[in-house]
């Protein structure tokens, strides 16, 4: 029996992420608002390959939002609930030398708040991977639906794991001018992969001021999780981080695609806003992860968003 039913997942965090209550719930504990974002490489460099999609629901919890984060880690809670597909660059025969099959699912929660000046998340997700997500079918159907390669990586696939990955990220945000911000962060990993984060994030515009921003732990890309009024017009964002990898659960050794301890990510986007409806278009360079990836690759992200 599997542990996740793939496809039902995803389908139940897009219809969630569609049409999600608005109403509060209790007096102490109401809804805040919610974030989605769908990152494919199709809308990035036109490959189907390695990091090549995942879609991500966020909602957010907590006390009433007066426009900024507490010192309370109970004030602001995120549900978070991602579907990923991470495959070989050919997933009709894939080469030996070339990273296995990964159909991922994560369930987590996580806690946003103030610390010594810093904007603190912390929290943990409950990750599956393995042929129990039911992943690689949900994906082959689609490519047989759109006439694209037959998914056939069953004997290069990872095999079933549940396990608990652990994150921590502290940042703090600054004006270097009327309408231009940098944050700062460091980031933290256990799980999945373990990993330190450095890093930068510049906004130019109003885009997050008032609201709060949630950040996709693929791309790194920030997405709007609780809306402010500032949201309207155009903002651009743009950023770029570099990691130290010590392990990872995708790349295991002995299978051909030995992990590579240095990664880095660069990023820009643009965001626009209109009297409750957002629209966001951003693109990611992600650096080879493993010894024998020839080359990076380009993801792109899409969060749309409205108010009911």
């Amino acid at each position: 029996m599997r542990l996740f039913s793939g496809g039902l997942l995803l389908v139940v965090a897009v219809l969630v992420g569609g049409a999600l209550p608005v109403t509060a719930q209790s007096s102490d504990f109401t809804y805040l608002g919610n974030g989605r974002l769908l990152n494919n490489d199709v809308i990035g460099d036109g490959n189907d390959r390695w990091r090549t999609g995942s879609y991500s629901v966020s909602l957010v919890y907590g006390s009433e939002w007066q426009g900024d984060l507490s010192t309370s880690p109970r004030d602001v809670i995120e549900f978070r609930l991602r579907g990923e597909v991470i495959s070989p660059a050919n997933v009709t025969n894939p080469a030996l030398n070339d990273r296995l099959y990964a159909g991922v699912l994560a369930f987590g929660v996580h806690s946003h708040f103030t610390w010594r000046g810093a904007d603190i998340v912390a929290g943990a997700d409950v990750l599956g991977f393995g042929p129990q997500t039911g992943i690689r079918e949900l994906q082959r159907d689609l490519h047989e639906a759109l006439s694209q390669p037959v998914v056939n990586s069953a004997d290069r696939e990872l095999q079933n794991k549940t396990l608990l990955d652990v994150n921590l990220e502290a940042s703090n945000e600054y004006a270097i001018g009327a309408r231009a911000f940098v944050r700062p962060f460091i980031g933290l990993a256990y799980g999945a992969e373990d990993l330190a984060r450095l890093g930068f994030d510049v906004t130019l515009g109003h885009w997050g001021q008032g609201g709060l921003r949630l950040r996709d732990p693929i791309t790194g890309q920030r997405f709007s999780g609780i809306a402010s009024d500032q949201d309207n017009g155009l903002s651009l964002v743009f950023g770029a981080d570099w990691a130290y990898v010590d392990a990872s659960e995708y790349l295991p050794s002995g299978h051909g695609a030995e992990l590579r301890e240095d990664r880095h990510r660069v990023r820009g986007g643009v965001h626009f806003g209109q009297n409750g409806y957002t629209a966001f278009y951003g693109l990611t360079y992600l650096s080879p992860e493993f010894a024998t990836q020839r080359e990076g690759q380009m993801v792109g992200s899409v969060s749309l968003g409205w108010n009911f």
